[in-house]
């Protein structure tokens, strides 16, 4: 049944707890802690260890360098693996490594190459965090209902009571606007949120790396990692690592008369909004559409209404509440959209397609993009998010 008056409540606050250190925490609780090598992670675990609580912590290995080559020895993984080591040494907490590599390839990379394949632009981050942080992750790291997966996340868990009395849990958005990981974090559902910490909620980046100095933790002047785990090196081109995987599929590149200005190796090279490369143009042209049945792309300039949208579609949407907002579909009602994780929140309305939402934007919005998420929020409350299917 409906929420009643749910987004009314929440935008009040009458009702939502926000538990912006612990998620209900309390002296004895069994943690586990998620560590990346990283700084985020490792502030978190020394946060807990400030907590009476029993306390372990777990590397999470989810790719594996011998599918690029014949050896992994010197990769990235164990440079990673060796900083938790330090870490978990110098705060005296045990820890143990998990290898989900076959599972992440199964769940998320396989999946998502055959996106790329059809010149679709998926997001791998958001379902790695559905089907391996918060799913294979804890199956292999928790072994009973009463332990909690504490993670570096920049987001908050909240819980608000609805107007049938029981109580959801919420996800928020964190203190830092920069930082905020909602974002890839819109896919998990209420059971994973109930087994979720986010120690880091109430901290901007600074405060974590001023904390990671001040603690004398052996990660405090790593550099942040970017980009997603698999592609490796930070000078690495997405197509030239997709090339390893991808068979090249030539085709043209056209402008919006159908006339051929270049050819494109693959739909999976270019995203929407991406600078096409195309030898001797007098100026810089984007990739407005693709044409899987033509193999083709058509690309305009810079700020041609082509480059826009003023609709977004999702075939299926994940509500994390499991519950829709009853005055979802009101014609006074707005909510905000996030159609891309650096993109500011976008003004919209909303309507039904089937099993379906459609994002309606206030004003135009460039470079919306199928295969990626469009995220729901209400003020600082994440609603949910759907995989887009196409734009208009």
């Amino acid at each position: 049944m409906p929420f009643g008056t749910f987004p009314r409540i929440l935008i009040n606050c009458t009702s939502l707890v926000r538990n912006y250190n612990t998620n209900g925490l309390q002296k004895g609780s069994r943690v586990v802690v998620a560590m990346s090598g990283g700084v985020d992670s490792s502030v978190t675990a020394s946060l807990l260890t400030d907590h009476d609580v029993d306390l372990s912590a777990v590397y999470m290995r989810n790719w594996d360098e011998r599918d690029e080559m014949a050896s992994d020895t010197g990769c990235q993984w164990e440079k990673d693996w060796e900083d938790v080591q330090q870490v978990c040494r110098m705060l005296d907490v045990p820890v143990k490594l998990v290898d989900l590599s076959q599972q992440y390839w199964t769940r998320v990379f396989e999946p998502s190459l055959s996106d790329w394949a059809e010149g679709i632009t998926p997001n791998p981050d958001i379902v790695c965090n559905k089907e391996i942080k918060f799913q294979a992750l804890i199956d292999a790291a928790l072994d009973g209902h009463d332990q909690a997966l504490a993670t570096g996340h920049y987001a908050a868990v909240g819980s608000v009571k609805s107007s049938l009395g029981i109580r959801r849990h919420t996800l928020l958005r964190p203190i830092d606007s920069l930082k905020d990981q909602t974002y890839f974090l819109s896919s998990i559902n209420q059971k994973q949120l109930s087994q979720a910490i986010f120690p880091l909620a109430k901290y901007t980046k600074g405060q974590v790396r001023d904390l990671a100095h001040a603690r004398r933790l052996p990660t405090a002047a790593r550099p942040d990692s970017v980009g997603l785990c698999f592609i490796g090196q930070k000078d690495r081109r997405i197509d030239q690592f997709l090339s390893q995987y991808l068979t090249p599929q030539p085709g043209a590149i056209t402008d919006l008369h159908g006339k051929v200005l270049g050819e494109h190796q693959g739909l999976w090279t270019y995203t929407i909004g991406q600078c096409a490369r195309i030898k001797g143009q007098p100026r810089k042209l984007f990739v407005a559409r693709k044409d899987a049945r033509l193999n083709s792309m058509i690309v305009v300039p810079h700020d041609h209404p082509a480059l826009f949208s003023e609709s977004a579609e999702m075939d299926e949407w994940h509500w994390i509440m499991d519950e829709e907002p009853t005055d979802l579909l009101s014609p006074n009602r707005k909510f905000e959209a996030k159609i891309c994780y650096r993109e500011p929140p976008y003004p919209c309305r909303i309507s039904k397609r089937d099993d379906g939402l459609c994002i309606t934007f206030d004003n135009p919005i460039r470079g919306v993009t199928p295969g990626q998420y469009a995220v729901l929020y209400d003020i600082d409350i994440c609603l949910g998010s759907g995989k887009i299917l196409r734009t208009s």
